[in-house]
């Protein structure tokens, strides 16, 4: 089961992300689109770190 869904993740709005004028261009590879001025954060790759830290955390633990 995982930690967190899709679904969580975009009730939160975790996929908002900066103003397009004021972005760090080495973030360009977890943005999924741009729409309104705002660039959209890709959610499938967060929920595979989001898994991975929480494996991490659990073996650490």
């Amino acid at each position: 089961m995982p930690v967190v869904t899709m679904r969580q993740l975009l009730d939160s709005g975790v996929h908002f992300g900066h103003q397009t004028r004021r972005w760090n261009p080495k973030m360009k590879r977890f943005i999924f689109t741009e729409r309104n001025g705002i660039y959209i954060i890709d959610l499938q790759q967060s929920l595979s770190y989001i898994d991975r830290a929480y494996e991490f955390v659990k073996e650490t633990v």
